[in-house]
């Protein structure tokens, strides 16, 4: 009986105790640059909350949305989610259990590096579902040594881009033979693949939308945008300055050209800049704004996105997450991720160990625009877009005669959907 007595007096003191461990586990998508950066946050958090450990888990995105969506929704939530804002919108939608981190956010005292449009992003269905942690920024990148070789600076404009590409393409600057290296790596296979270039050009060329506005009227036939668009989709056609089955690329494909040296324009995310020094094409290439389209426009570097921090209303430490979650916006982890990861919100950090790339991105003297994010204010925006998807995919396979007649007829066409699915939605 005095032994069972002690054991209880025991667990009861292991139970009481607030240093006895606990481990907060976040699922992300970020690969191994992620899961460097959250273990480097947890174990800075856990300075100050003994006993508290944290276990990052990195899935593909395709797999990140499905194992969490089932996860809430059968009561087997992870304490965190981290990922990009469309993608926890997607997860709030379908579950309805992302909390409202409002008052996390309240609660943080230092927190005015954020901006108007980093809460916008960060809010969905009345709720802040995401602490905003990384802006995303998206450069227009050149392969220095194929510039050097075809004798061209980096370019300025939409005309000087198409030049250069048709320079790539048949000068071999590569060096492994005509045929095999291409102007652009670009992607299309899912909606957000080749939406998502179309929004890089668009909106680094200065206009504001790319399929509607925030009210969702269509925008493609507009004239500036349409000619965007026209061109964006003859570089897959008529100028045929992409690898052939670009139509069936999503980012692995896109980013497989990009690495194999086959391509002298990209997208440049800042997540890429440190890998992109070191492996791949070792350095070699320069980052600038996206082409200029019109003289009376100023370009621009895009940011395209807002990754951030949610909690699961079914979390099943739900204190301590809210608390990591505000962590996660405190300087130790935001210098680690603008270290590790290459971004981050915060103005205040030390930049003396990054790249001259990686500087340019954390401290970015070039222009910037903001992506207008319709998916969180139109709760139809996404249908709406694979519609689009669709009828690119059309014009990318079977190059349209008449390029302003397609605009045109599918911008009537989405005015009509869009119509539909607002009445639908309510």
């Amino acid at each position: 009986m005095f032994i069972r007595l002690i054991t209880a007096l025991v667990a009861a003191m292991l139970l009481a105790s607030p240093g006895r461990a606990q481990q907060l586990s976040i699922w992300h998508d970020l690969g191994d640059n992620g899961t460097k950066w959250l273990a480097e946050a947890g174990a800075e958090f856990a300075k100050t909350h003994p006993g508290v450990s944290l276990r990052p888990i990195s899935y593909p995105t395709d797999q990140w949305f499905g194992r969490t969506i089932g996860a809430i929704n059968t009561g087997t939530a992870p304490d965190l989610l981290f990922s990009n804002y469309e993608r926890v919108i997607r997860v709030a939608s379908q579950t309805g259990k992302i909390g409202d981190m409002r008052a996390v956010l309240d609660g943080i005292a230092d927190h005015g590096f954020l901006s108007g449009d980093d809460l916008r992003v960060a809010s969905f269905g009345g709720r802040m579902i995401i602490l905003p942690v990384q802006r995303v920024q998206m450069a227009f990148g050149v392969r220095k040594s194929w510039l050097d070789k075809v004798g061209e600076p980096f370019p300025q404009t939409w005309e000087d881009a198409k030049r250069v590409a048709g320079k790539f393409q048949a000068g071999d600057p590569e060096g492994t033979g005509t045929g095999t290296v291409f102007g652009f790596a670009l992607e299309a296979a899912k909606p957000r693949d080749l939406i998502h270039m179309l929004d890089l050009f668009t909106f680094g060329a200065g206009l504001r939308h790319t399929l509607v506005d925030p009210e969702g009227n269509v925008v493609i036939d507009e004239p500036e945008h349409a000619r965007v668009l026209a061109e964006v989709l003859n570089t897959f056609g008529a100028y045929k300055l992409v690898p052939p089955d670009t139509i069936n690329y999503s980012f692995n494909e896109m980013y497989q050209v990009i690495e194999g040296g086959r391509t002298g324009m990209f997208r440049v995310g800042d997540w890429n800049v440190a890998k992109w020094d070191a492996q791949g094409i070792k350095g070699d290439f320069v980052v600038g704004a996206w082409p200029r389209f019109f003289a009376d426009r100023q370009n621009a570097v895009v940011i395209g996105g807002m990754r951030g921090v949610a909690v699961p209303e079914n979390a099943p430490n739900k204190k301590l997450a809210d608390e990591f979650a505000a962590f996660l916006l405190g300087k130790p982890a935001q210098q680690a991720s603008l270290r590790i990861v290459g971004s981050a919100v915060r103005r205040d950090l030390d930049v003396s160990g990054l790249s001259e790339r990686q500087r340019l991105f954390a401290q970015p003297q070039w222009p910037l625009i903001a992506y207008d994010f319709p998916e969180g204010g139109l709760a139809w925006y996404p249908e709406l877009e694979a519609a689009f998807h669709r009828k690119l995919l059309t014009a990318i396979a079977v190059p349209p005669q008449d390029m302003p007649a397609f605009v045109k007829a599918t911008a009537e066409e989405m005015r009509t959907l869009a119509k539909q699915l607002a009445a639908r939605k309510g």
